[in-house]
């Protein structure tokens, strides 16, 4: 009834990987997904500090782009100078939002066995969470 297909499929990968294509492993996959989250909590965190300075900010911050620079083979992540003139969020907006960062970081740092990283993503989580707990508490 049908006619066998006697061409190579365009879609096999008979012959194996490509040499031409990049391929990468797990564990770089990972990395790069874990710098991306500890980064987008940088972001965020230096938001925080234009809005509200701390010194558990600041030091965040440091730690966090040590962090990203180790990820990244040593590139530093870029940050947004310090200005008056970012969009305005309310600080509990921002707060759950690293919160919410800092468990995704946590979840891929975990994955990948980085301890280092995930010790920083839970005291990250454990920051933001007791800052928004008089917050929330106001808002009942």
């Amino acid at each position: 009834m049908y006619e066998p297909i006697r061409t190579k499929s365009v879609h096999s990968t008979v012959d194996g990987p490509n040499p031409d294509f990049p391929h990468r492993s797990r564990e770089e996959e990972l990395d790069i997904q874990l710098a991306g989250h500890l980064a987008a909590l940088l972001a965020v965190t230096d938001e925080l500090r234009a809005t509200a300075a701390s010194a558990d900010l600041d030091a965040a911050a440091e730690r966090l782009a040590e962090q990203v620079g180790r990820l990244r083979g040593g590139r530093t992540p870029v940050r947004a100078p310090m200005s008056g003139s970012r969009r305005e969020r309310s600080g509990t907006a921002l707060h759950r939002r690293a919160h919410a960062l800092a468990g995704r970081a946590l979840v891929v740092a975990a994955s990948r066995a980085d301890t280092a990283a995930a010790i920083l993503a839970a005291e990250r989580m454990d920051a933001h969470a007791a800052a928004l707990e008089p917050r929330e508490l106001a808002s009942r």
